[in-house]
């Protein structure tokens, strides 16, 4: 996202919730995903060797994109997802990690790379919903469906873009799937008035520049949201979306 994007100061750019965990009731409060995503891979580690080196936090599964049809025991991009039984693994994780630049590394060894720093990306549930003007009500009909949105980016920073582009936005939503709580790729954006909502589902297609993704490939892909395809390009030190914005009948 445009560093400019944030200066109202209503984001902290550092990472989110360290050594800081809320309780209610004596009891911790889940503030993450139980799935986490996971970095820079050594190409030559598999699920095994993944899966012993993030045991010690909790009961895990790992899984990426494919998994069960590549029949592969290796991540094919030096990516996977770490699926946690319980929510605290996650914070227990986070605790471990050090932190650069914003962002949380820990170190994982393969058989021929020891102690090589991987990203972790954990998901707030807090980022999941922004509402930027509590003034106006959520109206079903000024409200648009946005697909193809890239994983990392958070509601604030969504809701910073379509108002940037088109004024009036009064709330964004990161859709999140209901086991994992972890992003799906779209959301939803709620308009004040008919004017911005017009020009929003005119337009069609936004987009979007994020700089927390690993850029080492330069190409294209296609990503499918029911009939629409989305492109997604690649390109030195951004990654560059196209998503596909329209209208919705109710919010959900």
């Amino acid at each position: 996202i445009d560093d400019n994007l944030l200066d109202d100061g209503h984001v902290n750019q550092g990472v989110p919730g360290l050594n800081c965990y809320p309780h209610q009731n004596g009891e911790r409060i889940e503030r993450f995903s139980r799935k986490v995503f996971v970095g820079g891979l050594p190409p030559d580690i598999d699920e095994d060797e993944i899966t012993s080196s993030f045991r010690r936090f909790g009961h895990l599964v790992v899984d990426w994109p494919h998994k069960a049809e590549s029949k592969s025991y290796f991540p094919p991009k030096g990516y996977a997802f770490l699926l946690f039984q319980e929510e605290s693994s996650v914070q227990a994780l986070i605790e471990a990690c050090m932190e650069e630049d914003g962002k949380l590394y820990l170190c994982v060894s393969s058989p021929t790379i020891k102690d090589k720093p991987v990203q972790i990306r954990p998901w707030n549930l807090s980022d999941s919903d922004f509402v930027m003007d509590g003034s106006q009500p959520l109206d079903p009909r000024k409200t648009i469906f946005v697909g193809g949105v890239p994983r990392p980016l958070r509601a604030i920073e969504l809701a910073m873009i379509m108002d940037r582009l088109y004024g009036g936005v009064c709330y964004a939503g990161i859709d999140t799937d209901p086991e994992l709580k972890y992003p799906k790729g779209a959301g939803r954006v709620a308009f004040s008035n008919q004017q911005s909502y017009i020009a929003a589902i005119s337009a069609r297609f936004v987009q979007l520049q994020h700089g927390d993704i690993d850029k080492r490939d330069r190409h294209f892909l296609s990503v499918h949201f029911g009939t629409v395809a989305v492109s997604l390009l690649c390109r030195c030190d951004f990654v560059f979306f196209s998503v596909q914005v329209c209208a919705v009948t109710k919010l959900k």
